[in-house]
């Protein structure tokens, strides 16, 4: 085999392992489960605030019109890129009264994406998570 041959397959194979590398990060990040033409806001009571990889959550209790209790599961970004958005650790505590924007799970089960903290305790937040 010549030298030009021996280069095309150590650049074909080289191309192939690049492009299967990136299969697993497209495939942890896809958003379809969430509704992302629709947003809700949300008003409920801190349950928990689980500030871990890869995703941070929310878990907290919502009451509807008709004053019935459920629990909805907020996911946000990573801690990373809420950090770099100012958000902290113990930005949120269980008990804090919080408002927010989320777009939600597409099948109707409560829960759903953060998109903006909007309130705390009657304190405006404007905390973004998602764009």
């Amino acid at each position: 085999m010549t030298r030009a041959g021996k280069l095309q397959i150590f650049l074909a194979a080289g191309i192939v392992a690049l492009a299967l590398s990136g299969a697993p990060a497209i495939a942890h990040h896809s958003f379809a489960m969430f509704d992302q033409q629709r947003t809700l806001v949300l008003e409920g009571t801190v349950l928990q605030f689980q500030w871990t990889n890869p995703h941070v959550w929310i878990e907290m209790q919502v009451r509807d019109d008709r004053g019935k209790s459920a629990e909805w599961g907020v996911e946000c970004t990573s801690v990373n890129m809420l950090k770099r958005r100012g958000w902290h650790h113990d930005s949120l505590h269980p008990g804090d009264r919080v408002r927010l924007l989320l777009r939600p799970l597409r099948d109707g089960s409560h829960g759903g994406q953060l998109a903006t903290l909007l309130e705390v305790n009657g304190t405006p937040a404007n905390l973004v998570s998602y764009h």
